[in-house]
Protein backbone atom coordinates (compact mmCIF):
# COMPACT_ATOMS: atom_id res chain seq x y z
CA UNK A 1 0.00 0.00 0.00
CA UNK A 2 1.15 3.28 -1.04
CA UNK A 3 2.10 6.17 1.12
CA UNK A 4 2.25 9.93 0.85
CA UNK A 5 5.81 11.09 2.53
CA UNK A 6 6.15 14.80 3.21
CA UNK A 7 9.39 16.36 4.20
CA UNK A 8 9.05 20.31 5.78
CA UNK A 9 11.27 22.63 8.06
CA UNK A 10 10.38 25.95 9.19
CA UNK A 11 12.88 27.83 10.95
CA UNK A 12 11.23 30.19 13.61
CA UNK A 13 11.97 31.18 17.22
CA UNK A 14 10.44 29.12 20.05
CA UNK A 15 10.42 28.99 23.66
CA UNK A 16 12.20 26.06 25.23
CA UNK A 17 9.17 26.03 27.65
CA UNK A 18 6.44 25.82 24.99
CA UNK A 19 8.47 23.02 23.34
CA UNK A 20 7.25 19.64 25.23
CA UNK A 21 3.31 20.59 24.97
CA UNK A 22 3.48 21.00 21.82
CA UNK A 23 5.78 17.75 21.40
CA UNK A 24 2.69 16.18 23.11
CA UNK A 25 -0.20 17.80 20.80
CA UNK A 26 1.56 16.74 17.84
CA UNK A 27 2.36 13.22 18.74
CA UNK A 28 -1.06 12.68 19.57
CA UNK A 29 -2.20 14.11 16.71
CA UNK A 30 0.09 11.65 14.72
CA UNK A 31 -0.39 8.00 16.98
CA UNK A 32 -4.02 9.23 16.08
CA UNK A 33 -3.74 9.63 12.26
CA UNK A 34 -1.74 6.15 12.21
CA UNK A 35 1.50 8.26 10.88
CA UNK A 36 5.50 7.25 10.94
CA UNK A 37 8.03 9.06 10.91
CA UNK A 38 9.95 11.58 13.01
CA UNK A 39 9.69 15.79 13.95
CA UNK A 40 12.10 17.65 15.64
CA UNK A 41 11.57 20.38 17.73
CA UNK A 42 14.34 22.81 18.73
CA UNK A 43 14.21 26.42 19.70
CA UNK A 44 15.16 27.69 16.47
CA UNK A 45 12.43 25.81 14.69
CA UNK A 46 10.79 22.37 13.66
CA UNK A 47 12.08 19.73 10.75
CA UNK A 48 10.25 16.42 9.83
CA UNK A 49 9.87 13.84 7.38
CA UNK A 50 6.61 11.97 7.79
CA UNK A 51 4.55 9.47 5.86
CA UNK A 52 1.07 8.10 5.72
CA UNK A 53 -2.51 8.65 4.59
CA UNK A 54 -2.86 12.56 2.68
CA UNK A 55 -5.36 13.56 4.85
CA UNK A 56 -3.17 12.49 8.10
CA UNK A 57 -0.61 14.24 7.09
CA UNK A 58 -2.21 17.45 6.03
CA UNK A 59 -3.73 17.51 9.25
CA UNK A 60 -0.01 17.53 11.38
CA UNK A 61 0.95 20.35 8.99
CA UNK A 62 -2.10 22.04 9.63
CA UNK A 63 -1.77 22.07 13.14
CA UNK A 64 2.13 23.22 13.03
CA UNK A 65 0.86 25.85 10.83
CA UNK A 66 -1.65 27.13 13.35
CA UNK A 67 0.90 28.85 15.00
CA UNK A 68 1.62 32.14 13.14
CA UNK A 69 5.46 31.33 13.46
CA UNK A 70 4.95 28.78 11.26
CA UNK A 71 2.21 29.73 9.52
CA UNK A 72 4.89 29.75 5.99
CA UNK A 73 5.75 26.12 6.77
CA UNK A 74 5.96 24.22 3.07
CA UNK A 75 6.21 20.73 2.59
CA UNK A 76 7.99 18.93 -0.14
CA UNK A 77 5.69 15.67 -1.31
CA UNK A 78 6.51 12.39 -2.59
CA UNK A 79 4.91 8.90 -2.92
CA UNK A 80 6.33 5.70 -1.24
CA UNK A 81 5.57 2.36 -2.31
CA UNK A 82 4.93 1.70 1.12
CA UNK A 83 5.13 2.90 4.45
CA UNK A 84 9.04 5.19 4.40
CA UNK A 85 9.20 4.95 8.30
CA UNK A 86 8.28 1.99 10.99
CA UNK A 87 7.33 4.63 13.77
CA UNK A 88 6.09 8.09 14.91
CA UNK A 89 8.68 10.16 16.76
CA UNK A 90 8.32 14.01 18.16
CA UNK A 91 11.42 14.63 19.57
CA UNK A 92 13.19 17.40 21.28
CA UNK A 93 16.57 18.74 20.01
CA UNK A 94 19.16 21.63 20.90
CA UNK A 95 18.79 22.17 17.15
CA UNK A 96 16.64 21.15 14.74
CA UNK A 97 19.81 20.46 11.99
CA UNK A 98 22.89 19.95 14.48
CA UNK A 99 25.94 22.48 13.43
CA UNK A 100 26.59 23.34 17.21
CA UNK A 101 27.10 26.68 16.83
CA UNK A 102 24.61 28.17 19.06
CA UNK A 103 24.62 32.10 18.04
CA UNK A 104 23.43 31.44 14.53
CA UNK A 105 19.83 33.09 14.18
CA UNK A 106 18.34 31.60 11.02
CA UNK A 107 14.82 32.23 11.52
CA UNK A 108 15.78 36.01 11.10
CA UNK A 109 15.72 36.78 7.18
CA UNK A 110 18.86 38.89 8.00
CA UNK A 111 20.76 36.68 8.91
CA UNK A 112 20.79 33.86 6.46
CA UNK A 113 22.17 33.95 2.63
CA UNK A 114 19.87 34.86 -0.73
CA UNK A 115 17.20 32.18 -1.87
CA UNK A 116 17.12 31.26 -4.91
CA UNK A 117 14.34 29.19 -6.38
CA UNK A 118 14.84 26.53 -8.49
CA UNK A 119 14.27 27.77 -12.66
CA UNK A 120 17.25 30.57 -11.53
CA UNK A 121 19.60 28.03 -10.22
CA UNK A 122 21.06 26.56 -12.99
CA UNK A 123 22.10 29.81 -14.26
CA UNK A 124 23.39 30.99 -11.24
CA UNK A 125 25.61 27.38 -10.81
CA UNK A 126 27.04 27.63 -14.45
CA UNK A 127 27.92 31.04 -14.13
CA UNK A 128 32.39 30.57 -13.60
CA UNK A 129 32.03 33.37 -11.44
CA UNK A 130 29.76 31.20 -8.88
CA UNK A 131 31.32 28.85 -6.26
CA UNK A 132 29.09 25.80 -6.02
CA UNK A 133 28.91 23.62 -2.57
CA UNK A 134 27.10 20.68 -2.06
CA UNK A 135 26.82 21.07 2.62
CA UNK A 136 25.37 17.23 2.27
CA UNK A 137 27.55 14.42 3.75
CA UNK A 138 30.44 12.90 1.76
CA UNK A 139 27.96 9.45 1.67
CA UNK A 140 25.26 11.30 0.14
CA UNK A 141 26.57 12.92 -2.23
CA UNK A 142 28.66 9.93 -3.58
CA UNK A 143 25.26 9.17 -5.28
CA UNK A 144 24.41 11.94 -6.92
CA UNK A 145 25.18 15.97 -6.90
CA UNK A 146 24.94 18.96 -9.30
CA UNK A 147 27.93 19.06 -11.47
CA UNK A 148 30.83 20.40 -10.72
CA UNK A 149 29.85 20.94 -6.93
CA UNK A 150 32.22 20.89 -4.55
CA UNK A 151 31.95 17.79 -2.20
CA UNK A 152 33.62 18.91 1.44
CA UNK A 153 34.03 15.20 2.27
CA UNK A 154 32.36 15.34 5.35
CA UNK A 155 30.79 13.02 7.63
CA UNK A 156 27.83 14.98 9.53
CA UNK A 157 26.73 18.33 9.35
CA UNK A 158 28.77 19.65 12.16
CA UNK A 159 32.35 19.18 10.71
CA UNK A 160 31.20 22.16 8.24
CA UNK A 161 32.06 25.03 9.82
CA UNK A 162 35.83 23.62 10.54
CA UNK A 163 35.89 22.48 6.48
CA UNK A 164 35.11 26.33 6.17
CA UNK A 165 37.80 27.59 7.68
CA UNK A 166 40.48 25.15 6.36
CA UNK A 167 39.35 25.17 3.03
CA UNK A 168 36.53 27.34 1.65
CA UNK A 169 38.19 30.06 3.14
CA UNK A 170 41.48 30.18 1.19
CA UNK A 171 39.70 28.40 -1.50
CA UNK A 172 37.36 32.13 -1.77
CA UNK A 173 40.63 34.10 -1.10
CA UNK A 174 42.40 32.43 -4.27
CA UNK A 175 39.95 32.31 -6.89
CA UNK A 176 37.55 35.45 -5.34
CA UNK A 177 33.94 33.87 -6.60
CA UNK A 178 31.04 36.52 -7.21
CA UNK A 179 28.62 33.99 -5.52
CA UNK A 180 29.05 30.65 -3.32
CA UNK A 181 25.88 29.26 -3.96
CA UNK A 182 25.49 26.00 -1.44
CA UNK A 183 22.80 23.28 -1.83
CA UNK A 184 21.53 20.39 0.14
CA UNK A 185 18.63 17.88 0.19
CA UNK A 186 15.69 19.65 1.32
CA UNK A 187 16.76 23.08 2.17
CA UNK A 188 17.52 23.19 5.77
CA UNK A 189 21.37 22.47 6.09
CA UNK A 190 22.27 24.58 3.19
CA UNK A 191 20.09 27.81 4.51
CA UNK A 192 22.16 27.15 8.10
CA UNK A 193 25.04 27.05 6.21
CA UNK A 194 24.66 30.68 4.77
CA UNK A 195 24.12 31.50 8.13
CA UNK A 196 27.19 30.54 9.41
CA UNK A 197 29.34 32.20 6.58
CA UNK A 198 27.60 35.34 6.60
CA UNK A 199 28.55 35.49 10.38
CA UNK A 200 31.77 34.87 9.17
CA UNK A 201 32.06 37.29 6.40
CA UNK A 202 31.58 35.95 3.26
CA UNK A 203 29.65 37.33 0.90
CA UNK A 204 27.45 36.82 -2.32
CA UNK A 205 26.33 33.67 -0.66
CA UNK A 206 23.24 32.12 -1.80
CA UNK A 207 21.19 29.02 -1.37
CA UNK A 208 18.74 26.86 -3.68
CA UNK A 209 15.14 27.39 -1.86
CA UNK A 210 13.70 24.11 -1.13
CA UNK A 211 17.01 22.01 -1.41
CA UNK A 212 17.30 19.12 -4.36
CA UNK A 213 14.11 17.65 -3.73
CA UNK A 214 12.38 21.01 -5.20
CA UNK A 215 14.21 21.22 -8.12
CA UNK A 216 13.32 17.50 -8.68
CA UNK A 217 9.90 18.32 -8.41
CA UNK A 218 9.79 21.85 -10.46
CA UNK A 219 12.69 21.31 -13.12
CA UNK A 220 12.64 18.93 -16.37
CA UNK A 221 14.83 15.97 -16.32
CA UNK A 222 15.57 16.95 -19.86
CA UNK A 223 18.68 19.41 -19.38
CA UNK A 224 18.86 19.49 -15.92
CA UNK A 225 22.19 19.86 -13.73
CA UNK A 226 21.43 17.16 -11.69
CA UNK A 227 23.20 14.21 -11.59
CA UNK A 228 22.32 10.50 -10.03
CA UNK A 229 19.94 10.05 -6.96
CA UNK A 230 19.36 12.40 -3.96
CA UNK A 231 19.68 10.15 -0.89
CA UNK A 232 16.81 10.53 1.82
CA UNK A 233 16.18 9.39 5.38
CA UNK A 234 13.86 6.87 5.26
CA UNK A 235 13.11 3.87 3.90
CA UNK A 236 13.13 4.84 -0.07
CA UNK A 237 16.71 5.33 0.53
CA UNK A 238 17.08 7.46 -2.27
CA UNK A 239 15.06 8.72 -5.66
CA UNK A 240 15.50 9.66 -8.91
CA UNK A 241 14.54 13.03 -10.55
CA UNK A 242 11.14 12.02 -11.20
CA UNK A 243 10.70 11.63 -7.07
CA UNK A 244 10.45 8.10 -7.34
CA UNK A 245 12.66 5.50 -5.24
CA UNK A 246 15.70 5.13 -7.07
CA UNK A 247 18.47 2.30 -7.35
CA UNK A 248 20.30 2.58 -4.13
CA UNK A 249 19.79 0.55 -1.10
CA UNK A 250 21.14 0.43 2.42
CA UNK A 251 24.11 -1.61 4.16
CA UNK A 252 21.83 -2.48 7.34
CA UNK A 253 25.34 -3.19 8.91
CA UNK A 254 26.50 0.11 9.25
CA UNK A 255 23.92 2.31 7.17
CA UNK A 256 25.53 3.36 4.22
CA UNK A 257 23.36 3.94 0.93
CA UNK A 258 25.12 1.51 -2.03
CA UNK A 259 24.69 2.05 -5.69
CA UNK A 260 23.80 -1.24 -8.23
CA UNK A 261 27.84 -1.13 -8.61
CA UNK A 262 28.69 -1.38 -4.58
CA UNK A 263 26.51 -4.89 -4.82
CA UNK A 264 28.50 -6.04 -7.01
CA UNK A 265 31.66 -5.59 -4.80
CA UNK A 266 32.77 -8.93 -3.15
CA UNK A 267 32.93 -7.14 -0.10
CA UNK A 268 28.98 -6.68 0.10
CA UNK A 269 26.98 -9.39 1.66
CA UNK A 270 23.48 -8.44 1.86
CA UNK A 271 22.43 -7.57 5.57
CA UNK A 272 26.31 -8.20 6.84
CA UNK A 273 28.85 -6.05 5.09
CA UNK A 274 29.64 -3.45 2.32
CA UNK A 275 33.12 -2.04 1.27
CA UNK A 276 32.39 1.05 3.61
CA UNK A 277 32.52 -1.64 6.77
CA UNK A 278 33.45 -5.20 5.85
CA UNK A 279 36.92 -4.19 7.74
CA UNK A 280 35.46 -3.19 10.71
CA UNK A 281 33.15 -5.76 11.95
CA UNK A 282 34.40 -8.65 14.37
CA UNK A 283 33.09 -12.56 13.71
CA UNK A 284 30.40 -12.16 16.32
CA UNK A 285 28.68 -9.32 14.76
CA UNK A 286 29.11 -10.73 11.66
CA UNK A 287 27.41 -13.45 12.74
CA UNK A 288 24.58 -11.37 14.49
CA UNK A 289 23.73 -9.53 10.97
CA UNK A 290 23.91 -13.17 9.52
CA UNK A 291 20.89 -14.17 11.54
CA UNK A 292 19.28 -11.03 11.21
CA UNK A 293 19.34 -11.33 7.14
CA UNK A 294 17.69 -14.50 7.27
CA UNK A 295 15.04 -13.67 9.46
CA UNK A 296 14.42 -10.93 7.54
CA UNK A 297 14.32 -13.23 4.14
CA UNK A 298 12.20 -15.57 5.92
CA UNK A 299 9.34 -12.50 6.85
CA UNK A 300 9.77 -11.88 3.08
CA UNK A 301 8.69 -14.91 2.14
CA UNK A 302 5.74 -14.84 4.24
CA UNK A 303 4.45 -11.95 3.25
CA UNK A 304 5.29 -10.13 6.33
CA UNK A 305 6.89 -7.18 7.90
CA UNK A 306 10.48 -7.12 9.93
CA UNK A 307 12.03 -4.26 10.63
CA UNK A 308 15.23 -5.83 10.49
CA UNK A 309 17.13 -2.77 11.99
CA UNK A 310 20.24 -3.11 14.44
CA UNK A 311 20.84 0.88 14.21
CA UNK A 312 18.63 3.16 14.41
CA UNK A 313 17.16 4.85 11.57
CA UNK A 314 18.71 9.17 10.84
CA UNK A 315 16.87 11.70 11.88
CA UNK A 316 15.37 13.48 9.10
CA UNK A 317 17.66 16.17 7.63
CA UNK A 318 15.87 18.09 4.90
Amino acid sequence: MSARVAAFYRFAPLAPQELPSLRQRLQARGDAAGLKGTVLLAPEGVNGTVSGPQAGVEALLQALRADPRLAALQAKWAEAPQQAFHRFKVRLKREIVTMGDPALQPYLATAVGTHVDPEAWDALITDPRTLVIDTRNAYEVALGSFEGAIDPGTTSFREFPAWVERELRPLVEQRRPEAIALFCTGGIRCEKATAHLLRQGFEGVHHLHGGILRYLEERPEAGSRWQGECFVFDQRVAVNHRLEPGEASLCHACRRPLTAADRQLPSYREGVSCHHCHDRRDPADRARFAERQRQMDLARRRGEVHIGRVFPTPAPIS
